[in-house]
């Protein structure tokens, strides 16, 4: 009886982390942009467009810059490119 109460929560905890996982990540979208004389393109998911596209501009960024002063500049510049999936 405990084993079987121990695998019923066990799924339940997997499910709803799935459920939840999967409700977070309903766009992607991938920034690329220019800093410092480089360019990089990153790609990342979200709730919504403006969460993953501001996700994947400070991936970009943490490529692109060194330090607290450039990354903060880096994440002001305007992509060169911005195209996002999965929006409704």
């Amino acid at each position: 009886m405990r084993v079987a109460a121990g695998v019923l929560l066990a799924g339940i905890f997997f499910a709803a982390l799935v459920w939840t996982t999967l409700g977070q990540t309903a766009v992607t979208c991938e920034v690329c942009l220019t800093f410092a004389g480089r360019e990089a393109c990153r790609e990342s998911s979200g709730a919504d467009r403006e969460q993953a596209r501001a996700m994947a501009q400070s991936t970009a960024c943490a490529v692109l810059s060194s330090g607290v002063t450039q990354g903060l500049q880096c994440q002001r510049v305007v992509p060169s490119r911005t195209r996002c999936d999965g929006d409704s």
